[in-house]
């Protein structure tokens, strides 16, 4: 098996495991990855995470055309600029309307500069900073733009009534940080109102610090 097909196969078992867990629904949600010769592969627009086919992926040569596949996502825009502007950080993508995940988006008083409460370290080792966007008319270019004026700063963000964005060094680690933000914004849900302990400034610089997170 050539390492594409391995990475075809690899992106329609991962997304399928989020929509069996419930993470997205309908034909909501997008993936890509990046491949060993700096083209894309990308989930098809109007399709299911659930049922992906690995021969009809959307296929981008290493300039950004589309030359195989079926047509891709119309959130294009947001995939081009995070892997535009994180660099060789960024070798897949994920995007899902996750439940817990969309609803702190929704509430007033959550931090614009980072959406989630430093209630456990894996938030802060697999995600660093959420940054909570407004909202954007879905697959608006305007998303792209709003990413860029990042100038690659966040590998995760929470798109405003819409749901998360994550990009990593790879699909599988995408996949782990994209659980972790709905983790998370699921327990902030959880505890809303009731005080909860957080990590305090001290135990947060110490995760930081020796797990190297990329925290401004």
């Amino acid at each position: 098996m050539s390492e594409e097909a391995r990475l075809r196969e690899l992106l329609c078992m991962l997304a399928r495991s989020m929509f069996d867990r419930g993470l997205t629904g309908g034909a909501s949600g997008n993936v890509s990855l990046r491949l060993p010769d700096g083209g894309l592969l990308v989930t098809p627009t109007g399709t299911s995470l659930g049922r992906l086919d690995p021969g009809r992926l959307s296929r981008f040569d290493a300039r950004g055309r589309h030359v195989d596949g079926d047509a891709p996502t119309k959130e294009m825009p947001l995939h081009a600029a995070f892997y535009e502007t994180r660099g060789a950080k960024a070798g897949a993508i994920v995007h899902l309307h996750s439940s817990h995940s969309v609803a702190l988006s929704m509430l007033p008083e959550v931090d614009p500069d980072n959406v989630l409460p430093p209630l456990t370290p894996y938030s802060i080792m697999r995600l660093g900073k959420v940054k909570l966007l407004p909202f954007f008319r879905p697959g608006d270019a305007a998303m792209g733009e709003a990413i860029r004026g990042l100038a690659g700063r966040r590998s995760a963000v929470l798109l405003a009534n819409h749901g998360p964005v994550v990009a990593a060094k790879d699909l599988e680690a995408a996949v782990y940080a994209m659980e972790e933000l709905e983790e998370t914004a699921r327990l902030a849900l959880l505890l809303r109102g009731m005080n909860p302990r957080l990590l305090n400034e001290g135990e947060i610089r110490s995760i930081v610090d020796h797990f190297d997170v990329e925290w401004d």
